[in-house]
């Protein structure tokens, strides 16, 4: 769609200010979640078309999802379709997480995108969305009959086109995000289901699932001791000692779930930065300090890189 609105991914990479390798698949290239989200804003500007998250969403396929998505077409009905998709969410990283919650009506299909600014929010809701109603008519093989989306955020210039591609009634400034299923619709059979290949990629993906939580107990380790550690963070070869472990053994295992201790000492860092920002009085520069940065810019970009806004841009926010 991008390709058709006459520009090319090497252009987004560049508007993103991404490198571009044309041997490396964008899964290696976008290696963190913002990325994508600034990704997919210049791909919004190259092509001038502020809908683009849901023209894209509708594009998306389940098959791409792996065990992940073949356990999900293989269910019976739409309602053991969205439990599933619960379930083993965490197996796919990185992304919003999903609520399935029991509506009086039906089931409430929910998530809460706190991170970035509002513009991004919304991306990422547009996107996300656009993908779930796409992925389950493809299960029923129609319409979302009785399906209404509800959306937090305020009603952009271009709402009309909601509707007109998720075909379902859309609201705007509502307390959650979610999707509203009724039960006439979750009981709907699933025009892929398999019962005898759903045990197999149910497996599959419980697999998965216990292999994950094992390797998130280091993980966990790690970020809960750096941030007990806030304002003199350790070094890796630090933290592996308070751990018990190698320098080497704790590496191996953070790369086993694609992470590293960077990515988690960033993470604790955001989630303190936010933490300082939004309840108390320190300056930027004294935040800064207490985050390990030695200049207050140098935090100031970091911020940048993980929000899309500035420091002071999310405090004024918050007021």
């Amino acid at each position: 769609m991008i390709e058709q609105a006459g520009s090319s991914m090497k252009q987004v990479l560049a508007l993103s200010e991404l490198e571009h390798n044309p041997r490396m698949g964008i899964s290696e290239r976008v290696k963190q979640e913002s990325d994508a989200v600034i990704m997919l804003q210049s791909a919004i500007e190259l092509t001038k078309n502020p809908a683009l998250p849901l023209h894209l969403g509708r594009r998306f396929d389940v098959t791409a999802l792996g065990s992940y998505g073949f356990a999900i077409m293989s269910c019976t009905d739409l309602g053991s379709c969205m439990r599933i998709m619960k379930r083993y969410q965490t197996t796919l990283g990185a992304g919003p997480l999903w609520r399935v919650l029991d509506h009086e009506a039906g089931l409430a299909i929910r998530t809460s995108i706190a991170l970035g600014s509002p513009d991004q929010r919304r991306v990422v809701s547009e996107l996300v969305f656009s993908q779930l109603c796409s992925t389950a008519e493809f299960l029923i093989n129609d319409h979302l009959r009785g399906a209404e989306l509800q959306l937090c955020y305020t009603a952009p210039d271009y709402a009309a086109e909601y509707e007109q591609l998720l075909s379902i009634p859309v609201s705007f400034d509502q307390p959650h995000n979610q999707l509203l299923l009724p039960k006439t619709l979750l009981s709907c059979p699933v025009r892929t289901a398999n019962r005898d290949g759903h045990e197999v990629f149910l497996q599959q993906c419980e697999e998965m699932l216990q292999d994950r939580n094992k390797i998130e107990n280091t993980s966990a380790a790690v970020r809960r001791l750096l941030l007990q550690s806030a304002g003199d963070f350790p070094c890796v070869r630090q933290t592996a000692q308070r751990l018990n472990l190698s320098e080497r053994t704790l590496r191996r295992r953070l790369e086993a779930e694609t992470s590293t201790f960077r990515a988690i000492k960033e993470e604790v860092k955001n989630i303190l930065a936010l933490k300082y920002l939004a309840n108390t009085q320190l300056t930027i520069a004294e935040v800064a300090s207490l985050l390990d940065y030695t200049e207050a810019v140098n935090f100031r970009q970091a911020f940048m890189r993980w929000h899309g806004i500035t420091p002071t841009q999310y405090r004024q926010q918050r007021l």
